[in-house]
This record gives C-alpha cells, structure tokens and sequence, in this order.
C-alpha cells in the first residue's frame, strides 16, 4: 500500500470534519450533571443526541486532571477544615463518575511538598496556608480508597523538579530540603527549581515520589510537562557548576541536559516496577516534540516551544522506546490551528505511538472551550466533541484526559455535555 504522509492524513481528518452534520440544539449554559441510576445522564440542552462512537476495544482513557498547585483546581482555597477539604475531594469524584469518566489524575506533590505524610518533604501549602502544616487528614490515601470505591483509577501526579512559585528559600517550611541543601536549587523565572543536573537530586525526588507509591495503591505515577523549566526570555538557567562537574562525557549541555531527564524517567520507571509491580506510569508533556522545520521527523507545527529542544525531555524516544507505559500530549489548541493544528498533532503522534507498547491517550483544553480570551473555535461547543470524534480516526488513540476538573464543573459553554452526549453514552472501563 503507498504511504500516506501525516500531512495528508491530517487535512484529511481536518476537511471531513470542517462542515459537520448540523445537530439540532447544540449545547449551552452550564451543562451541569444530573444524578439517577448507576451510570447517570449528563443533562444537556441538545434537543437531540449528537453522533455516538462506541469505544474501539474494550476500554479506554476517560480522564481528568485535578490539579492542586495555587488551588488550582482543589482544595478550592488554603486553610478549609479536613471534612470540608473531604467533601469537597469526593464531589470531584462523584462528578468524573457522572460524566462517565474513569480516571482521576490527582497532583499529589505540586511543589517540593507532599498531599500525604512523606518523610521527605513538608506537607502542601496549599492544604492549610501554612507548609509543613498537618491538614487533619490523609488527602492521598483518601483519594485512592474513596476513588477505587467508585470505580475510579487514580493516579498520582508528580511535579518532580519545581520547588516553590517564588525566589525566596526563606519562605519554605524551616525542615524542606531546597533550605538544607541551598545548592540544589536554582531561581528562574520567578521561581525555584531543584537542578535536574545533580543525581544527588534525582535520587531524591525519585524516593521521595516513590515514597507514595510504596505507601498506596495507585493505579499509576504521572508526571506532567515541567522537566527543565520553561524558557524566559532573557534569563539564563544557571547550571553551571553540576554541568562542569558531570556534563564533560557529552557533546554539548543541551544533550547533558536531555540525559539528566532521560535517567530521571528511566529510573523512576524501574523504580514503580520495584516498588509495586503492576502501577503503571505516565507523562503527560507539552504536545510539541520538534517542528518538522527543524527535524523531517517533527510535526508539521510551528510552536515557539519544542520539547526536545527547550525543556530537554525527548518524549518521541520515551514512547519508541517504551520507557513509559502511556504518554499524553497536551494537544492544547483547535482544529486549524495555523501554528499547532490539533489535526495535524493528533495524525503525529498516533504515528509515533505505531507499532509500540505506549498507549496514547490526548490532552484536551477543557478548560479554554467558551473562555473569553480564547479564538472563536472555542466558542463553539461543539469544538471539543469534535476532537474526540477526528481522534476516533486513529487506532492507537485509547482515549482523552482533560484539563481540568475545575472546568468540568462549570463547563459554562457546555462543552464537555456535548462530549458525553456524543461519545460517552455508556461508561468504559480504564485501560490496564
């Protein structure tokens, strides 16, 4: 059979779907869940039920982040009483179960801080206001049992190298360990990062995160797209002292750089088989490898950011290579995007994941659909659906994880309604 470019399969995709079928009563308002039986309905204000694709196998990702840092997402602010921090946790539950979701990715370790009782690192700010403050109660251990009673996976999101959203060691809690070992951290961009370039660092984080997989069962680690930070213009990551000390074996810092993340994943990968074989792990990273400007085997994007060459993580050879057991692009924009055409990312990293053991799942911006600020596809409720039914095109998709749960409670342009509407009619189990 000839070979069909990516490009080709992409405006493909994107021209079948450029005029779609109208559906009458399109989606508005909040879209709220309603309850009512084992697997209850999703109300929406379509008048009529838009295009069901059935899963292709047996199951498939149906996932949600729900983030943490800055409560972003949960608790909904600092300093709420246990069983208030409680319920809260559990209506984000309950509401993946009405949506029919089956996967709740859970920030576990935001920022050098922890959401259960680590030996390694002070407990979140984020839980009392106060880091190193106990919050009452075991978030993490919480979350697994009350999410496994549901039917849920959850998987437990690590940041592994941010440290602290600000420059100023003394605001950490007296015992952290960026304050016992100042030599670790470098200030960028406003923040502090521990420095990937020092094992004496990887081998703590990668304890200090499998510290919670020792303790629980989690159905899977997840990292999510902060490797080396991201770039700032004007501003110099300063490594200097752990290159000249471990980067003379390579040609350049940029490929010392991409080994320091590239142990980090291997390591931590062999470190979950170790610790509870079975957990599986997954990275979530931003959804540009490489332009094809720059590499013949990039996408064809123009993204002023590329993984492989500004935040040092070759996510291309982590899937190739098996190194992680899913990857989960944050394919952030829409369809006919003039610089990152979802269509275009959707068609590139289905061919990446071909012929692999790497399960793709898809990133989708939940949280941009009816946003103000956004293009005008985001307007449209049904852009999102939309994603679901071009990435049905592709085998090696195995579902979608959206960002963020927050949005998925107030879906104010009724977006993800339509999603269920359109493609969750009936609930899937988790990929194992």
């Amino acid at each position: 059979m000839a070979h069909i470019s990516r490009r080709t399969l992409a405006r493909a995709a994107l021209s079948a779907l450029a005029t779609p079928a109208p559906v009458p009563g399109a989606p508005g308002g909040s879209g709220a869940p309603a309850g009512g039986g084992s697997a209850p309905a999703v109300r929406s204000a379509a008048a009529a039920p838009g295009p069901y694709h059935p899963p292709r196998a047996a199951a498939e990702m149906r996932g949600v982040w729900l983030a943490t840092v800055a409560n972003r997402d949960w608790p909904s602010r600092p300093g709420l009483p246990a069983d208030r921090q409680r319920a809260e946790l559990i209506a984000h539950l309950d509401r993946a179960v009405r949506h029919r979701l089956n996967t709740v990715i859970l920030q576990v370790r935001p920022a050098a801080d922890a959401l259960w009782p680590s030996p390694y690192e002070p407990w979140s700010e984020w839980l009392t206001g106060t880091q190193g403050r106990h919050p009452g109660w075991d978030p993490l251990g919480t979350a697994v049992r009350e999410a496994h009673a549901r039917g849920l996976q959850l998987h437990a999101w690590f940041n592994p190298y941010r440290v602290a959203n600000h420059t100023d060691p003394t605001r950490l809690a007296a015992s952290h360990p960026a304050r016992e070992h100042p030599d670790w951290v470098v200030p960028y961009g406003g923040r502090l990062y521990y420095d990937p370039g020092r094992p004496e660092v990887r081998d703590f984080v990668r304890r200090a995160m499998l510290d919670a997989v020792a303790r629980y069962p989690v159905d899977a680690v997840h990292f999510d797209d902060y490797f080396y930070p991201y770039p700032v213009a004007g501003q110099t990551f300063d490594d200097d002292a752990s290159y000249d000390r471990h980067g003379g074996a390579f040609p350049s810092r940029a490929a010392w750089r991409r080994h320091n993340i590239d142990t980090l994943v291997r390591e931590t990968a062999a470190g979950i088989r170790r610790v509870r074989p079975g957990t599986r792990f997954g990275i979530s990273p931003f959804g540009v490898w490489r332009n094809a400007a720059t590499d013949p085997r990039g996408s064809e994007t123009r993204a002023g950011v590329q993984t492989y060459d500004d935040l040092y993580a070759d996510t291309r050879t982590w899937v190739r290579e098996h190194w992680i057991d899913y990857v989960v692009p944050q394919l952030y924009w829409h369809i006919g995007h003039p610089d990152a055409d979802y269509a275009a990312l959707a068609a590139w990293w289905s061919e990446v994941a071909e012929g692999t053991a790497t399960h793709l799942y898809l990133g989708e911006a939940l949280y941009k659909a009816g946003a103000a600020d956004q293009p005008s596809a985001w307007q449209d409720p049904v852009e999102l659906s939309r994603h679901l039914t071009l990435a049905a095109r592709y085998p090696r998709v195995r579902g979608h994880v959206f960002f963020a749960a927050r949005d998925l409670a107030a879906d104010p342009a009724g977006a993800m309604a339509r999603v269920v509407a359109d493609h969750y009619r009936g609930p899937a189990r988790p990929p194992r």
